[in-house]
């Protein structure tokens, strides 16, 4: 079994992120209450699943590594929460089959 710390380097080498398909719900509610969100956790990586944030971290790999524990691969949305001047969209795509 890996270890916390290599999942997230794992994850970070690969850039093993779900087709953005999957998480169309979860993208969408955080753009839906973005203006709410920002106030709430302004600068800080929020896991969102569903139409509800379960967690706010200060870096994407804390807040990966803890999600990779609570939650299955693919059902949770990593999202920089930040203001419209910064924001920028970046999809990864991996060759990896589930």
């Amino acid at each position: 079994m890996l270890e916390t710390t290599e999942k997230v380097e794992l994850f970070l080498l690969f850039s093993v992120i779900i087709q953005v398909s999957m998480l169309d719900k979860e993208y969408a509610y955080y753009k839906k209450h973005k203006t709410e969100l920002f106030k709430n956790f302004k600068n800080k990586y929020l896991v969102i699943i569903g139409e509800e944030v379960v967690g706010n971290y200060d870096t994407e790999s804390e807040a990966y590594s803890k999600a990779i524990n609570q939650y299955k691969l693919g059902t949770f949305l990593i999202q920089h929460c930040v203001d419209d001047e910064t924001e920028t969209l970046q999809t990864f795509h991996s060759r990896v089959i589930f």
